[in-house]
């Protein structure tokens, strides 16, 4: 295992962004720069001055009553796809979650909320609708970056459309003496982009290209934007695609949330023409995410460190750049 190094993360400031005059491209592509150089360095990068700190607080207040609820209300989020309802396994003895799909239409938080709490609960509805409407302009924001950057804007639109969303809250309670303190195992995401936001606790792990560990340090106004394994198809191995796992320490429950892109299960997935080329051979055949997915959450899917490989690698071509020895 790598030392945990003092080196940080990228950090990107986005306030310039939203006090500027929107059609000042100077701005724009400076942070555009930033944004697509850390995704090519290191899969990830931290987001500063996004959300309001009293946001963010009262969306943690929000997130302890609702971890505080009964096992047999919180077992009434259900979904159709595996682990974006609630989730407890004892493959993971510390974690818990929930999930809500496309958390910015405001029907879809009043559903949740009615679930949990019959009665109501408007601090959490309207402090989450707040919060998810401000990390989906996040999220298109990079995403927009990426595209631009690459000279890729036309698919933009198409991508955007064919994309879904799921917020999942999340808690992971203090281990046991002589319990292992391995919150998430080590894993890459396979979705096309995660936006995690950790409590003051921390534990978010991330692995660099060179093998280092890095422990985000923690903020109370940053976000961590991190690439995952579809981004990466569609742009056929220019982005690096990081490992990360949460370590737990103290006796002191932490508390996350991650907003993920996932593209809807029904759509095909394959790089774009422009990205193929003889200094890039084409690394993942095109493939059906869906049939994708049924794969990787069966047991032999999730336990393989390069489950996409595995499942679509053109074999005639180079590596993935994250498959290191």
């Amino acid at each position: 295992m790598g030392s945990k190094s003092p080196i940080r993360l990228p950090s990107i400031d986005f306030s310039n962004l939203k006090t500027h005059d929107p059609n000042d491209r100077f701005i724009w592509e400076s942070v555009r720069t930033d944004v697509f150089n850390a995704f090519r360095d290191y899969g990830c990068f931290e987001v500063s001055s996004f959300i309001s700190v009293d946001l963010q607080e009262c969306v943690y207040d929000a997130l302890k009553q609702l971890f505080d609820l009964p096992l047999e209300t919180k077992v009434r989020n259900t979904s159709d796809i595996p682990f974006h309802g609630f989730v407890r396994s004892p493959k993971v003895p510390l974690y818990e979650s929930m999930g809500i799909g496309n958390p910015f239409i405001p029907e879809n938080v009043d559903n949740f909320t009615d679930l949990m709490w019959p009665h109501g609960n408007s601090k959490f509805r309207e402090s989450i609708k707040t919060y998810s409407r401000k990390l989906h302009e996040l999220d298109v924001t990079v995403k927009k970056m990426v595209f631009e950057s690459l000279d890729l804007e036309k698919y933009l639109d198409e991508q955007m459309q064919s994309t879904g969303y799921l917020l999942k809250v999340m808690k992971y309670r203090a281990p046991e003496p002589n319990e292992s303190d391995i919150g998430l195992h080590t894993h890459t995401d396979t979705n096309i982009m995660t936006i995690l936001h950790q409590d003051e606790i921390g534990g978010l792990e991330i692995q660099t290209k060179d093998d280092e560990w890095i422990r985000v340090e923690v903020s109370p106004n940053s976000f961590v934007v991190v690439a995952g394994e579809t981004f990466n198809v569609w742009l056929n191995g220019r982005l690096h695609v990081p490992f990360h796992r949460v370590m737990m320490t103290g006796n002191t429950p932490r508390y996350s949330l991650g907003f993920f892109s996932v593209k809807k299960s029904s759509n095909l997935v394959k790089a774009f023409d422009e990205m193929v080329d003889e200094e890039h051979p084409l690394l993942f055949k095109p493939f059906d995410y869906g049939e994708f997915l049924k794969f990787f959450y069966k047991e032999g899917g999730i336990k393989s460190k390069f489950a996409l490989k595995t499942y679509c690698g053109n074999d005639l071509n180079v590596l993935n750049s994250d498959e290191r020895a």
